[in-house]
């Protein structure tokens, strides 16, 4: 989707202040969006200006920042623009930034808005400012799967060092996760409620809970964001087995002693992901050995941001939505 200009064209932004702006989707407040022009920071020496090709609309924490429900960050509040799967081209890089201008890259969110909105995510605009040590080149190749990268950071992160026989949750991360079970020659079972989420399987299986009745599991792996699963996963682990948080849980969690006693039984929370583990696992999808086929089901284009937010908050079938900000005005 093309970005006007102070003239009225497309191109590197300027540096008169007027040409430092952007269309950015913003959460006015809870369940109240718009598309606005908004205003950018300059950028430092240190900073590349990238044109947005495609963001990704995030089922999780964005779904919670949508409802009005994201628990406290500093940072947090309304109006927002939410988003931190971004790719773009670099039109604009400072002497210190480390990038050059025409690169593809991903860019996780960026806090460069100026005036009353807050960046706490930052990343659904037409065009971004930030550090050139935050972004990460892709390959050409990538195009629009790219926003899958920090989803991608996030199953390496939680699950490379250690792939869990039970993955709860087949969405994006949980099947990412799987990949990379499959990829690391531990086939993970995968539980999902949704008939219509079960397909899509590359090399595991993926079952209703009711009919999986194994309850030695050594290590599972939870994306649901369900808050009142623990004592259920608990309840399926091995002696010493672990649990690993790796959804995004609104509401507070708690499990029963008794069970977690008697299995000796171990909580991991996975944190955010490192830049190495975008990097581990940008390596395996260059080479051919980590898929990103199938897991983007729904485009459109930006100014249609109202419908795509919808449709990824509410439609079980949309696994990922992607907003294409090229070709609007």
């Amino acid at each position: 989707m093309s970005e006007p200009s102070a003239s009225g064209g497309r191109g590197p932004a300027g540096g008169d202040g007027a040409s430092r702006a952007a269309r950015a989707v913003v959460f006015e407040e809870p369940e109240r969006l718009s598309l606005q022009r908004v205003p950018l920071a300059e950028p430092t020496a240190e900073d590349v200006v990238v044109d947005v090709e495609h963001s990704g609309i995030s089922t999780g924490t964005e779904r919670l920042l949508w409802k009005g429900a994201m628990p406290y960050f500093p940072g947090l509040g309304y109006p927002l623009v939410p988003g931190y799967e971004s790719v773009g081209r670099v039109v604009e890089a400072g002497p210190e930034s480390g990038r050059r201008a025409g690169e593809l890259v991903f860019v996780p969110g960026a806090r460069c808005y100026t005036g009353e909105l807050r960046g706490l995510f930052g990343g659904a605009a037409s065009r971004l400012v930030a550090s050139g040590s935050r972004v990460v080149p892709l390959p050409e190749a990538l195009g629009e799967h790219g926003v899958l990268m920090a989803l991608a950071a996030t199953a390496w992160h939680a699950v490379a060092e250690a792939p869990p026989e039970l993955i709860v949750g087949h969405g994006v991360l949980g099947r990412l996760m799987a990949r990379i079970g499959v990829l690391l020659g531990t086939p993970p079972t995968v539980w999902e409620r949704d008939e219509r989420r079960r397909d899509g399987a590359l090399g595991y299986p993926v079952v209703d809970p009711e009919a999986d009745e194994r309850r030695d599991y050594a290590r599972i792996c939870d994306v649901s964001g369900d808050a009142g699963l623990l004592d259920t996963l608990i309840g399926r682990l091995a002696h010493g087995g672990e649990i690993v948080l790796a959804g995004f849980y609104s509401e507070r969690l708690g499990f029963d002693f008794p069970g977690a006693f008697m299995r000796e039984a171990r909580l991991r929370v996975a944190a955010e992901w490192r830049r190495a583990d975008l990097e581990g696992a940008l390596e395996r999808i260059a080479a051919g050995e980590l898929t990103l086929d199938g897991l983007i089901t729904h485009r459109h284009g930006a100014d249609d941001a109202a419908a795509a937010y919808r449709t990824a908050f509410s439609d079980p079938a949309c696994l990922k939505m992607v907003l294409d900000w090229r070709d609007g005005s």
